[in-house]
């Protein structure tokens, strides 16, 4: 039966891959005939806005997780929807605790975007425990399990002790972007900062997306003319920008800052790169695909191997390798590219097909409608 309400918990709406993922698949699920509404701890984030305009937003008004359970408890009595998706560690073992207590007899689905060994590895033997011991109690509680990618997957039944074949593998859907007006790729071109190849990548400036090891290899590029644009923001920038100053590189790479919309620059870019140390899944490639751009990615764990087709769409290089990701970059700029193989390859990951996967494991049916 169509019409039921799915509620779709997150931390906020910030500006990152699970963020946009939740929208997208709030969409599908509303063009099902769904009501969606989204669930957040604090109202905010880059892509609120957004949201606001289609989907009821519930803010708990809460800025720490451990203060979370009541007033997410107070919701779900209230509101009793028919099927809630809790998104990210620690509230994948927080929701469907609250869950319990408020006897909701609808489907609760946890769903996890990361490597969460690796995301909290740094994070001391205290807090590795409280990972493991949340998510085994937690992950039971619930009435499907599901991970972005096999490793994420794998990952998850290791921290949990719980079987793997009871975890759900549903790949991160992207809707594809329209492609920009002439108008936008003029406002665009004079950006990049010099006329021979255009390399971009796209990602928030943190540690894990490694975009210090993407400045070594391509300082050591033998394109003179070749640009950089790094289109994200984060608490790396300062960093990155001293390093491109050191290794003078600066007057060839442009930090574009976060952009809604980044469609402007996948379409007048040559190649992209991800650099990163891991990633659940790999949005970004997906998008990059869409426009029919040859990849380079690290092989980290997990899911660029699994999008590229273990090479297959695009190239691997082992993670930290500055050699292998400059020779990697040279050799996919020289190449020549199957566009359309590529673009095909981006389709198998719409959101309407990860929609059906998601209301299939929440018992949910799909009457198509438009909104």
């Amino acid at each position: 039966m169509g019409g039921q309400r799915i509620s779709i918990v997150l931390p906020n709406l910030r500006g990152g891959g699970a963020e946009r993922v939740s929208v997208d698949l709030a969409r599908a699920f509303a063009e099902c005939g769904h009501e969606v509404e989204f669930v957040l701890m604090t109202s905010s984030g880059d892509f609120l806005r957004e949201v606001q305009r289609d989907f009821r937003v519930i803010d708990l008004g809460v800025t720490r997780l451990r203060n979370v359970l009541r007033p997410m408890y107070g919701y779900l009595r209230n509101k009793r929807p028919d099927a809630v998706i809790a998104m990210m560690w620690p509230l994948t073992t927080v929701v469907p605790l609250a869950a319990r207590l408020a006897r909701i007899q609808g489907s609760i689905m946890v769903c996890e975007h990361g490597i969460l060994s690796r995301q909290y590895d740094e994070w001391g033997t205290a807090h590795r425990i409280l990972v493991r011991l949340s998510t085994f109690f937690g992950y039971r509680l619930a009435t499907a399990r599901l991970g972005v990618s096999d490793g994420v997957v794998a990952d998850m039944a290791r921290l949990s002790a719980f079987r793997e074949s009871k975890i759900s593998t549903i790949y991160n859907p992207l809707r594809p972007m329209n492609y920009p007006s002439v108008e936008q790729k003029a406002t665009v071109d004079p950006l990049w900062k010099a006329d021979g190849p255009r390399i971009l990548s796209v990602g928030k400036l943190k540690s894990v997306k490694n975009h210090a090891f993407l400045l070594h290899a391509f300082a050591a590029l033998s394109h003179p003319r070749a640009c950089l644009t790094i289109v994200g923001q984060g608490q790396t920038e300062s960093m990155l920008r001293t390093l491109a100053v050191e290794l003078g590189i600066e007057d060839r790479v442009l930090f574009a800052g976060f952009h809604e919309d980044p469609s402007p620059f996948y379409a007048t870019a040559n190649l992209f790169v991800l650099s990163s140390d891991h990633e659940g899944f790999g949005n970004v490639i997906v998008e990059a695909l869409s426009f029919g751009l040859p990849v380079v990615s690290t092989n980290c764990p997990s899911g660029p191997a699994e999008i590229l087709g273990n090479g297959c769409w695009g190239m691997l290089v082992p993670v930290g390798d500055v050699a292998a990701l400059s020779d990697a970059m040279e050799e996919a700029l020289n190449a020549s590219v199957d566009h359309e193989a590529l673009k095909r390859r981006a389709a198998e990951f719409s959101p309407e097909i990860a929609a059906q996967q998601y209301l299939d494991l929440l018992s949910l049916s799909c009457t198509k409608r438009s909104i």
